[in-house]
């Protein structure tokens, strides 16, 4: 089940817990609608794309890691950076570690909410 929360500074937290039980629907849920994902640098991805994207990526069963370093808040919008990890599989299967700094914006909705806008999981490496 879904855990969004009114609190900024635990939603990095509940979105790694979704993340880590292989929800696709429950991560998908911590997105605004009209998300932008940027987990290929260059390559955003929005809509359906993006929506697809974490299912495919969940299929390979990946244990992620995510502290935040700051976080900025101001009226219906956030910005955090964030110190994450992943561990997976390639598509051959063979083990695969990635790890960045997260760049995100996320943004309260009507439901107080807190949802990422934004995710860009190497901003600060672009």
């Amino acid at each position: 089940m879904t855990q969004l929360t009114n609190d900024v500074e635990k939603h990095t937290a509940l979105y790694v817990e979704a993340f880590n039980a292989g929800d696709a629907d429950a991560v998908n849920a911590f997105y605004t609608e009209d998300a932008v994902a940027v987990w290929e640098p260059g390559q955003p991805l929005t809509g359906q794309a993006r929506i697809d994207s974490v299912k495919e990526f969940l299929a390979h069963r990946p244990r992620m890691t995510a502290v935040p370093r700051q976080s900025f808040v101001t009226g219906d919008t956030a910005l955090l950076i964030v110190d994450w990890q992943i561990d997976t599989v390639d598509e051959d299967g063979n083990p695969e570690h990635l790890e960045g700094v997260g760049v995100d914006v996320l943004r309260k909705g009507a439901d107080g909410h807190w949802r990422y806008a934004v995710d860009d999981p190497y901003g600060q490496a672009e």
